[in-house]
């Protein structure tokens, strides 16, 4: 008998467009092996989760740059399908954001967390969260919102260079643009320049002190707060390998005890008064030891599933648990077990498994579609990409001509385009 209700739906909600986003599946699965019928609302075109036979149907997304009405018109359609109040569960932080503000609205189809509804734009907003760090006392990286090109300029210098540009609302770029989430700023003419597309961006530019990267420096928090407020379904975990080296996403996680880190994510979650499931990064300095958040992403993080205990209640589950009155089980934490992405970390996914177990993002034994479709289709992406990149750094050549080689710059290039697109979703 499951745990969970299975007389409750789940509905995944995913606005952004990401075909390889491996944290959806692992949604998909650790809700539909519980029994419950999984909704997916996202472009699966291209993607493997579309394989999975715990989809019980994939609905269409709202258009890129739907509007909250629009969202709310696709919600209340899928709503009238499923026929019973389900549990909505958004997986990116721009669903995470339309679903705050809407929570009046989709209620009672949905079931969601009591929260201010404008909670999740506060925290994913990353110049407010420098202002919500500062008043809970949690340590950031030190942040200036720069008012003027020149402003940037100086800020750059008197923060010490390189410094990291990051735009405070990412789920607003426009796509085509070149503008990244996130850019390594090595000069001061380069922070002056990132300003002036401050109106194309549709955000405000903020720049923050560089806290270099090195060997378990990199750990994350995943959670569920409950309607109480306690913090369960989760843990904290070291980020071992990532995509693109020292800067990207999870490839490797393990989950490891880490008393700081729990103790840094439960004040934060409660002095805001957080409810639902939520994804930390931090990164440790290696001057001071302190651990700095990085990012709050309301929504799970990609992999989430690392943090599946004894009893098998993950942060999704835990949600549902929790939003359909029923208990969460016993279960004790299972530190050493290890997560691993494939398609960044093939060579690790072949090595032994570690005691305490390992979760592939794209390949199980009980679902093999998934695993199937990922190497043909991630294939024609990465090759798509290279060619795209060749052509622009290579003018000169006939339009038959491809070069034999790639230049490192190349590489990095189409690496950092590639996690750019997983920007909202490491």
């Amino acid at each position: 008998m499951s745990l969970l209700d299975t007389r409750v739906p789940a509905v995944l909600l995913r606005i952004d467009r990401n075909p390889f986003h491996h944290g959806t599946l692992g949604a998909v699965r650790s809700l539909g092996r519980a029994g419950v019928q999984v909704h997916l609302v996202a472009d699966s075109t291209g993607s493997p989760v579309r394989t999975s036979r715990f989809v019980r149907q994939i609905h269409p997304p709202p258009p890129p740059g739907a509007s909250l009405g629009d969202i709310a018109v696709a919600l209340r359609r899928i709503a009238n399908g499923v026929a019973r109040p389900a549990v909505l569960i958004p997986m990116d932080d721009a669903s995470g954001i339309a679903v705050g503000r809407l929570r009046e609205e989709l209620a009672p189809a949905y079931l969601l967390p009591q929260q201010p509804g404008a909670l999740p734009e506060r925290v994913a907003d990353k110049a407010e969260l420098a202002e919500v760090c500062a008043a809970a006392g949690v340590p950031h990286p030190e942040t200036v919102i720069p008012e003027s090109a020149e402003h940037a300029a100086s800020a750059a210098r008197g923060l010490g260079l390189p410094v990291i540009a990051k735009w405070s609302r990412p789920w607003l770029l426009p796509p085509g643009t070149g503008l990244r989430s996130t850019t390594v700023v090595r000069s001061a003419q380069e922070a002056r320049d990132l300003y002036l597309r401050t109106g194309e961006a549709g955000s405000r530019l903020l720049l923050q002190a560089f806290l270099p990267p090195g060997p378990d420096r990199d750990w994350f928090f995943h959670g569920y707060a409950d309607r109480s407020g306690a913090v369960c379904g989760g843990g904290p975990g070291v980020k071992t390998r990532a995509w693109p080296r020292g800067a990207g996403l999870t490839a490797v996680g393990r989950w490891a005890p880490n008393p700081q880190v729990q103790l840094l994510a439960e004040r934060l979650a409660g002095e805001l008064g957080y409810r639902g499931i939520f994804d930390l990064d931090f990164r440790r300095c290696g001057a001071t030891g302190r651990y700095h958040l990085l990012d709050f992403n309301p929504r799970p993080g990609a992999q989430f599933r690392l943090f599946t205990d004894s009893a098998g209640l993950d942060v999704v589950r835990a949600l549902h648990l929790d939003l359909t009155h029923r208990p969460l089980p016993d279960g004790v934490p299972l530190p050493g077990r290890e997560f691993v992405v494939e398609n960044y970390a093939p060579l690790t996914a072949l090595r032994p498994v570690p005691p305490a177990g390992r979760e592939l993002a794209w390949n199980a034994r009980d679902d093999r579609g998934p695993g199937r479709a990922l190497w043909g289709l991630w294939a024609r992406h990465v090759s798509g990409r290279l060619l795209d990149r060749v052509r622009a750094t290579a003018p000169a050549a006939s339009p038959t001509e491809v070069p034999h080689d790639l230049s490192d710059d190349v590489r990095e290039n189409v690496s950092e385009d590639v996690c750019d697109e997983k920007a909202s979703s490491c």
